[in-house]
């Protein structure tokens, strides 16, 4: 935890774990400020598991949440009037601190000339000097078109999987091309590890790496939130108010997992026997609840589509299902799982298989059933449930462990940007992955609005697409390669074995192997070994290095 003193009373600093709160308090902190919206990141801490943890130090805890990048007069007036009443001194911390940085100088400018508020930011580790003209005047019209703080080839938005492989892939077929990836993210995770961090499978470390020992040699990492995009003068603003311009832009910023849109999860997260699969710190939480629990009623919640991967929320319930089964449990675990779409999963042909579990595990499925509210000290979901005439009605039920998947949307600069279509996601074409409105914009990965699933497997498709086609775009050739919206989902039915779905547009099967080695719509041993010995290093090692085994592209024209 690295603390940079501003003031006498104020001090800033990167994300606060829960472990670190402790610490902060015996610096003599006496104010505890969160200027992070909940479920920014995968390892963050809710804002309600750091009140109580602040409260247990003796320190008071402020939460002013600012979405990154988009820091105004307004939230810094906020940040001012919070600063004169709370406690002092007082640490305030984000992602990064620039945020809190940002308040803090925003804040104080009558008061403080602008050069010595970007000299002491400055000393601190923040660089501020973007924030000038806001610093000496309330706005400076036409900024964005007369300035520049850099410029690429390629601007790529994310450092997920599919940004770093997009980069990998660009770089094979046009080495030494100016590439920038726009990421301030200090890890990257392999998120399809979870469910078997999940199932005591694997360990939480093999899942993260730093973001550094990643990002391919040769490519830019502006380490830094992005703010919005003007895609009409080609530009991205980012976090302080840098311009960064670019020729092509690759757009895959992930998705935004919203815990705070089901009233209670968020704060008994971890707790109460509530777990989740989707957050890299709740993972082991999960399978050290599942041990534990003996007897019961364990609740399984999958939120309306689209998620990322939408049969994770089921590869918790048949991986908890079988280790209870294993043990001689399950007549004492009441198992449900409630699906707030219509069918257990969205193509057809690997249903039968997946029955076959559901009845083995004795599971009741409940379908129309989506996730509303959480009241952890008492153990009681709360569930709307869609009724044959279209009304909804409230249903509670019990529990003794909930595996909650949260509802899930593009990130909030690109739902107020204009790449967005009508529901927030970036608008592609679905074959070329090109934007439908701006013809040097591209897109992949969760963000997208193309109608394949939200996975790994389709990042690593759509990645040499894009490569090809802004290679082409670049060299004012024709875009031929097409993205077929593959997608695969191993579904882990019990530990050993996988239904290996693979499916293209419109649920058209698409398998890897031929069917006498896997056949995906059946349980093999085979399917296993491929999701826990081969596939982790294929992604480490392969996609996002550049090597497109089993992934090149499909040209047309």
């Amino acid at each position: 935890m690295k603390i940079a003193r501003l003031t006498s009373t104020l001090s800033v600093c990167p994300q606060v774990g829960l472990a670190e709160v402790g610490a902060v308090a015996a610096q003599g902190f006496k104010s505890l400020i969160c200027n992070r919206p909940d479920g920014e990141g995968a390892d963050q801490p809710t804002h309600e598991e750091m009140a109580a943890a602040a409260s247990a130090q003796g320190l008071q805890f402020h939460y002013l949440p600012i979405v990154s990048g988009q820091v105004s007069d307004a939230d810094a007036q906020a940040f001012g009037e919070l600063l004169a009443k709370a406690p002092a001194p007082a640490l305030a911390y984000c992602r990064s601190g620039m945020r809190s940085a940002t308040l803090w100088a925003l804040s104080s400018k009558l008061a403080t000339p602008a050069a010595e508020l970007i000299d002491t930011a400055r000393r601190a580790g923040y660089e501020l000097s973007a924030l000038m003209p806001r610093l000496m005047a309330w706005s400076v019209p036409g900024l964005v078109g007369e300035r520049t703080d850099a410029e690429h080839a390629v601007v790529i938005i994310g450092g997920g999987a599919a940004g770093i492989a997009a980069a990998a892939s660009l770089l094979a077929r046009a080495p030494g091309l100016d590439i920038a990836i726009v990421d301030p993210a200090e890890a990257h995770y392999y998120q399809p590890g979870w469910t078997l961090v999940g199932a005591g499978v694997f360990e939480p470390e093999k899942t993260v790496r730093k973001m550094a020992g990643l990002i391919p040699k040769g490519v830019h990492w502006i380490k830094a939130a992005v703010a919005g995009f003007e895609p009409e003068q080609d530009a991205v603003m980012l976090e302080g108010g840098r311009v960064v311009r670019y020729r092509m832009l690759i757009v895959c910023p992930g998705l935004k997992l919203d815990w705070a849109a089901i009233p209670g999860l968020a704060e008994t997260l971890g707790r109460n026997g509530v777990v989740s699969n989707y957050r890299y710190d709740l993972a082991p939480c999960t399978w050290q609840q599942v041990r534990q629990l003996r007897r019961g009623r364990a609740l399984f919640t999958q939120p309306p589509m689209p998620i990322k991967c939408a049969g994770a929320p089921q590869k918790a319930l048949y991986l908890s299902c079988d280790h209870w089964r294993r043990a001689g449990l399950q007549g004492q675990i009441a198992t449900e799982f409630y699906n707030a779409g219509a069918v257990l999963f969205g193509v057809a042909d690997y249903v039968p298989a997946l029955m076959e579990y559901v009845h083995r595990y004795q599971v009741q499925l409940n379908f129309g059933h989506t996730l509303t509210a959480v009241d952890g000290p008492n153990r009681i979901a709360s569930f709307s449930r869609l009724l044959p005439g279209g009304e909804r009605e409230t249903v509670q039920r019990s529990f003794d462990l909930l595996h909650a998947v949260p509802p899930q949307c593009a990130p909030d600069f690109i739902k107020a940007s204009p790449l967005a279509d009508a529901a927030g996601w970036v608008d592609l074409d679905p074959g070329t992955l090109r934007h439908r409105r701006f013809a040097n914009v591209f897109g992949l990965g969760d963000a997208g609005n193309t109608s394949n699933a939200k996975t790994a497997a389709a990042a690593r498709k759509q990645a040499p697409v894009v490569a090809h086609n802004v290679v082409a775009a670049l060299r004012d050739e024709p875009l031929s390669a097409r993205y077929d919206g593959y997608g695969s989902c191993p579904l882990t039915v019990e530990r050993g074995k996988i239904v290996l779905a693979e499916f293209a547009y419109g649920g058209q099967l698409k398998p890897s192997f031929p069917r006498f080695v896997i056949d995906g719509r059946k349980p093999s041993r085979l399917a296993w070994l491929l999701k826990e010995r081969i596939l982790p290093p294929l992604y480490w090692q392969g996609m996002l290095k550049g090597r497109e085994w089993l992934a090149q592209p499909e040209l047309v024209g």
